[in-house]
């Protein structure tokens, strides 16, 4: 059942900061300790008697033949896997992070135990990819010093809440008349960014929604086509009458840019994009792109054309009411490093080029 009262604007942003320094958090009845920063001290303070279960994400435990059909088919449906003496913290992290199945063969056998706080479980693996890591915890029922609600964590990501913080003129070299808009929430989360390109004449703006990707737009990787795209995107929008680049801090699809890291480490041991995402416990596309329609809603936009191969974008700014009324595709030529990325957009996840 849904928590009934309202969001703490802070709990979240103090569960973050607790999850990413080690220290246990409580969501509902349940007490959590991230694996990957828990360290033999804070799991000896957290579990003195060493019967703290282990809690994953089903893409996760379906590798380690723990999840059902039903629960293989959401990645991040939790899964509690049951306590058994050897599995120290050592053991833990090699569960909790696939990149390590090949160094570090996994002992077993491994044991599903009841879930329980089904709420609190899902919720308290939505908090890691938000705060950035592994979706793995120990687990009890009990309490922690800083408590968080299912309601608290889902607010944190709430398009709804996002505002217009400032904007300003910004000449780029790809448009000269461009002026960038910057757009927070109360609760402290990422901050978007959205850049205007020429003058609103009445016609519905070229729309390219652009996630954040270091290691493509900064440092030029060939994995992928994202900088390639950003470039492309920003050159026909100025080429267009007019139109609206949004850079959505979402790296990685969502799951950030240390588990983008992560992901690419299974896909050096042959996992496609899909394969890799899963197998560390997330959803194939974990981003949001109602972020995408409040931004464009604040900006007085509710009709665009929009810059994309991704059904799903089209798709999401039409449930939160952003009428796409035209989808102009953005295919750029492919690597030698990018081919298999591409092919696995095309076949699995219905990109359209």
């Amino acid at each position: 059942m849904t928590d009934p009262r309202p969001s703490d604007p802070k709990a979240a942003a103090r569960a973050i900061d607790a999850v990413r320094r080690g220290w246990p958090v409580a969501v509902g009845g349940l007490a959590c300790l991230a694996i990957e920063t828990a360290d033999d001290a804070g799991l000896a303070a957290f579990d003195p008697d060493g019967r703290a279960d282990i809690l994953i994400g089903a893409g996760r435990a379906a590798t380690l033949k723990l999840a059902n059909q039903i629960e293989a088919a959401d990645p991040e449906r939790p899964v509690r896997v049951a306590r058994a003496k050897w599995i120290d913290l050592d053991v833990a992290t090699a569960l909790a992070d696939p990149g390590r199945d090949l160094a570090t063969p996994l002992k077993g056998p491994f044991r599903a135990a009841p879930l329980g706080e089904a709420e609190a479980a899902a919720a308290v693996l939505r908090l890691a990819r938000i705060a950035g890591v592994l979706p793995a915890y120990f687990v009890r029922e009990g309490g922690a010093d800083t408590v968080v609600t299912p309601t608290d964590i889902a607010a944190h990501e709430d398009a709804a809440r996002l505002a217009i913080a400032t904007r300003a003129r910004l000449p780029v070299s790809a448009a000269e008349d461009a002026e960038i808009v910057a757009f927070r929430s109360a609760e402290g989360g990422d901050v978007h960014v959205a850049l205007i390109v020429g003058r609103p004449d009445g016609n519905p703006p070229l729309v390219r929604l652009h996630s954040e990707c270091l290691t493509g737009d900064v440092l030029g990787s060939l994995k992928c086509d994202c900088g390639p795209q950003l470039h492309a995107a920003l050159a026909e929008i100025a080429g267009a009458r007019w139109g609206i680049l949004l850079y959505l801090r979402q790296e990685g699809r969502g799951i950030g840019l240390i588990n983008k890291l992560r992901a690419y480490q299974l896909q050096d041991q042959g996992f496609d994009t899909v394969d890799a995402n899963t197998r560390l416990g997330f959803a194939i596309d974990a981003r949001d792109f109602g972020v995408a329609a409040r931004m464009l809603a604040l900006l007085g936009q509710d009709k665009v054309r929009l810059l994309t191969n991704n059904p799903a974008k089209v798709a999401g700014l039409e449930v939160a009411g952003i009428a796409v009324v035209e989808r102009v595709p953005h295919a750029l030529p492919a690597n030698p490093f990018n081919q298999a990325y591409l092919a696995t957009k095309r076949d699995r996840t219905g990109h359209q080029f």
